[in-house]
């Protein structure tokens, strides 16, 4: 530090809760994806100083409430019957989903799509078929439900989630097929994001 010059003001828990606020509410409004949600709320709660708190929301604006009607609308309904599924890429997700394969597949990537709430519920119901559900590291995923000559399975390899971390709870029923949640995309995912050019990073 050069002599005569201040040392940064530190901030305070309600500054940060505040910036928070405001990364919660630009991911509902579709600016950030839930996979930089995330990553920037993780800087927010440990940012020590004013200018580290102000340079996580430095391209958001203030809190303001935006009509519903200027925002894309949620998706709520993933339904495959006897045929395929895939949302990936940018798309907004609603705060209660429905997620159906019926001798199909549903393939769901979070890592870029926008949150409308902080808390997500999919209810996912595979019957002879598979749904698979990618979260980005450091959401907190709650997975419920029964497998009844079927499997439910969680993998998750990142982090524990942080506080205020979003929630993807998953309330699972699986007859005869499969739901899986995990935080690292398949080989084969990771193929079709390198041929698209949307490789995330550390996947």
């Amino acid at each position: 530090m050069e002599e005569g010059s201040q040392p940064p003001i530190l901030a305070s828990d309600a500054e940060r809760e505040r910036a928070c606020a405001i990364l919660r509410e630009a991911s509902v409004d579709g600016r950030l994806t839930l996979d930089e949600f995330t990553q920037r709320i993780g800087s927010a709660l440990a940012a020590r100083t004013r200018p580290e708190l102000e340079e996580v929301t430095r391209d958001l604006p203030a809190l303001t409430a935006l009509p519903e009607r200027a925002r894309r609308p949620p998706v709520r309904w993933s339904v495959a019957l006897m045929s395929g599924v895939v949302r990936r890429g940018f798309w907004r997700v609603g705060e209660r989903n429905w997620a159906i394969a019926l001798m199909g597949s549903c393939d769901l990537d979070l890592r870029g799509a926008a949150i409308s709430a902080p808390i997500t519920t999919f209810n996912a119901v595979s019957v002879m078929g598979g749904i698979d559900v990618i979260v980005p590291p450091g959401v907190e995923v709650e997975l419920e439900g029964a497998a009844i000559m079927g499997s439910k399975v969680l993998k998750l390899s990142g982090p524990p989630p942080g506080p205020g971390a979003p929630v993807v709870r998953i309330n699972a029923i699986s007859l005869m097929g499969s739901v899986s949640v995990r935080d690292r995309p398949s080989l084969g995912t990771r193929m079709m994001d390198a041929i698209e050019g949307d490789t995330l990073p550390d996947q």
